[in-house]
């Protein structure tokens, strides 16, 4: 007979950075000790803050700062940038510092020979004590090993510290440097051996374009998500990662058709947009899309909905004198609080920062439509791969507030070709309408056509359009004409140019 065996899951406990307690799949093991290993400007020592000032403000989970480099009074000071006012949670025994920074007269001191981390284990536990702890940060290992010679002692010291730790039933992060960001675990070989846990922050140089991630490289004994993912700094509130890999197809599918605006392109789709749908509007410069993008938004807002609107590429002024040529008035839309505006160069924040500042404004101003106008202005900003994952996460977060979303892109030539924004977008959105200039005659006309509607019948002929002072008008299918699409348009052959037998 089997006997039963008992399957204890490790306890975790949540860090409370946004983002990070979803990848770790709950937070980090609770009463064990996790390495934070990192390039300079990773983020580390903030990741070790931020660690203790959540559990303080969050959870009310007294910690002990343990700093081997920098003086408490220089943290005390980079960490108000956060609204982390650690001085006063001192005040209050809630956060306590140990002092193990080199001062002026010892930086320089190399120790050798037999040595332990007695007295400072003594002082850590004594402090721990002292407030109630239940969380302890140590930062940074590197600036212990820098001071002693035989690194195997000090392997031992932090074992015997990670052990003493666990003993008295703490949560510890330690820090340590790393001398690339895809080599060796930590600079001095030993750090990961004497922990239960790591976590890798990189800030990588790609492209002239910096980019920060985080992985949990492993958890004893605890599942996580696995591979890298986006990592950004928020001025006033800390670290944010963004977990691509838990999003989920679980949003529900509407039924309910919502107007574009224009009643031609309503028709076109087959009664309208689902109103929980994403669409890919695509087309060079000057062909009409951020019309289109004006209707979407009119016709929301005459529907009694909420519109939102983020604009990369013209200001709030260009963009509603815009809008006042075609007689829509913005400016009043905004003032009933049916319309927000919201304007950003891209160059402005990294595009992890844009994707958490636009989940934040969709999150505060809870809109019924979305439009981003343009997503190929924002490529500039990120490598392929960050562009990808921006993507994934903007058009992810929008179908699950089941909102409709409006999208933008450029084609790299005036009559047509396929975009890198195309290439990344259009297998996760709902339809794509395609705009292109036609030359007929030694003119340029302009004509439309909806690629794809996900689930609904529409109409696939390519259709000419018009722009007035009242918008757009959507008129007749081109006929006799081939090759518009592929931005070559030819007059058919008719009966007599076919070759006779």
């Amino acid at each position: 007979m089997l006997e039963n065996k008992i399957v204890t899951a490790i306890t975790k406990i949540r860090t409370g950075i946004p983002g990070f307690d979803e990848i770790s799949n709950g937070g980090l093991p609770q009463n064990r000790t996790t390495l934070v290993a990192g390039s300079a400007g990773s983020a580390k020592t903030l990741f070790a803050c931020e660690f203790l000032s959540r559990g303080i403000s969050e959870f009310d989970q007294p910690g002990v700062f343990v700093t081997f480099e920098e003086p408490p009074e220089d943290i005390r000071t980079n960490m108000k940038s956060f609204d982390w006012d650690i001085q006063a949670w001192e005040a209050q025994g809630k956060w306590l510092f140990v002092d193990a920074s080199p001062h002026f007269a010892d930086d320089s001191v190399t120790i050798v020979g037999r040595y332990d981390l007695a007295a400072l284990l003594a002082r850590i536990e004594h402090a721990i004590e002292k407030i109630g702890a239940r969380r302890v940060s140590l930062d940074s290992l590197g600036a212990i090993f820098s001071r002693f010679q035989d690194s195997t002692l000090i392997r031992g010291e932090l074992f015997r510290i990670a052990t003493a730790l666990k003993n008295r039933g703490v949560t510890t992060v330690m820090t340590a440097e790393r001398n690339a960001e895809y080599g060796p675990i930590a600079r001095y070989g030993v750090e990961e051996f004497v922990t239960d846990n790591v976590v890798i922050l990189r800030n990588v140089l790609e492209e002239e374009k910096r980019r920060r991630t985080v992985e949990i490289l492993k958890f004893r004994g605890a599942y996580h998500q696995k591979g890298e993912y986006p990592l950004t700094i928020q001025p006033g509130s800390g670290l944010t990662a963004i977990p691509l890999s838990s999003i989920q197809l679980k949003q529900r599918s509407s039924n309910v058709r919502i107007s574009s605006g224009v009643a031609e392109i309503n028709e076109m789709c087959g009664g309208g947009f689902f109103r929980d749908s994403v669409i890919l509007v695509s087309g060079a410069t000057g062909t009409g899309k951020t019309l289109i993008v004006t209707h979407f938004l009119n016709g929301g807002v005459t529907s009694g909905e909420r519109c939102l609107v983020f604009a990369f590429e013209e200001s709030r002024e260009q963009l509603f004198r815009n809008a006042s040529g075609w007689g829509v008035d913005f400016a009043k839309l905004e003032r009933d609080g049916n319309l927000k505006v919201v304007c950003f160069y891209p160059e402005v924040m990294g595009l992890e920062d844009h994707l958490v500042h636009m989940r934040s404004a969709i999150e505060e101003f809870k809109p019924n439509r979305v439009a981003i106008d343009s997503l190929s202005a924002l490529e500039r900003v990120a490598t392929p791969r960050g562009f990808r994952e921006f993507v994934i996460g903007l058009t992810s977060f929008i179908k699950h507030q089941e909102i409709a979303g409006l999208f933008t892109a450029t084609t790299p030539t005036l009559l047509g070709g396929t975009s890198v924004t195309e290439a990344h977008i259009s297998t996760i959105t709902d339809s794509i309408i395609l705009l292109r200039y036609v030359e007929m005659d030694g003119q340029m006309r302009r004509g439309m056509t909806v690629l794809k509607m996900r689930g609904s019948r529409h109409d696939k002929n390519i259709r000419e359009f018009t722009i007035d002072a009242d918008g757009m008008h959507v008129g007749d299918p081109f006929h006799n004409i081939n090759g518009i699409l592929a931005g070559n348009p030819v007059p058919s052959p008719t009966p007599n140019d076919l070759p006779t037998a």
